[in-house]
């Protein structure tokens, strides 16, 4: 197999992340919009655009300044830098972020994810699929294996399939939490899903090439540490608070 793999699309080639990132678009605004209308939504039309909104602003600002973070000798300095490439756990810290302080703005005190989870397991497996297809241009590909999965991306390394391993996690844990989220609980889904990717994350990301930032670990590694912090003594408040009323 040569990298990238090429989709062909008419007459076209199209290059596989352009292709498969689109296509994650697509699905998971229409998955987020049939959600919206058969299980309901707390929020007006007007209200869950301007969370969506502010959403997509903060994705991408947390998904370039992570990725520069995490390979600053790779990108250039300045508003250039700021621009080459991304990463999900940026992403999706920078709109969690974004949202509590539209949020709060709105004056909003309710949980407002759980609508976002089964949109964001779309979106990420299959943009990951890009991501593996992508070779290693893309960044994404795992250190050497003798495993026999191992994939040589081109340059006669066989290694780990990251991008392969991620899009399978978040499947399974898209089935896992099927229970949660048909019990309505409300907020708890997207808790569990976050906290469970930026573990999954912290975990693999040992297994990628990258320049250890403090303590051993990559500025992903950090971020996904300090989320899994602040659901730590989330869960702890959570449980504090039950064995009170009991």
């Amino acid at each position: 197999m040569t990298f990238p793999v090429l989709i062909p699309l008419g007459g076209w080639r199209v290059h596989p992340h352009v292709f498969f990132e689109v296509l994650a678009y697509v699905v998971a605004a229409c998955l987020f919009l049939w959600l919206r209308r058969h299980r309901g939504d707390p929020l007006s039309g007007a209200d869950r655009l301007s969370l969506v909104t502010a959403i997509f602003v903060g994705a991408l600002i947390g998904s370039r300044l992570l990725a520069w973070f995490d390979s600053p000798g790779s990108q250039s300095r300045g508003v250039v830098g700021l621009m080459d490439g991304k990463t999900l756990v940026g992403g999706l810290v920078g709109g969690w972020i974004a949202t509590e302080l539209e949020k709060r703005r709105m004056g909003v005190r309710r949980p407002t994810g759980d609508l976002y989870v089964y949109p964001l397991i779309a979106g990420i497996a299959i943009g990951r699929i890009g991501c593996l297809l992508s070779g290693l241009p893309d960044g994404t590909y795992g250190t050497a294996t003798m495993l026999p999965w191992g994939i040589d991306f081109g340059d006669g390394i066989t290694r780990h399939p990251t991008a392969l391993y991620e899009s399978l996690f978040v499947i399974a844990l898209g089935i896992a939490l099927i229970p949660v989220w048909r019990r309505g609980a409300v907020g708890n889904t997207f808790k569990l899903f976050t906290a469970s990717y930026l573990a999954f994350r912290l975990v693999v990301d040992t297994i990628k090439p990258g320049a250890a930032l403090f303590l051993g670990l990559t500025a992903i590694q950090l971020v996904c540490v300090f989320g899994l912090v602040y659901y730590a003594q989330w869960y702890v408040r959570k449980v504090v608070s039950g064995f009170s009323r009991t």
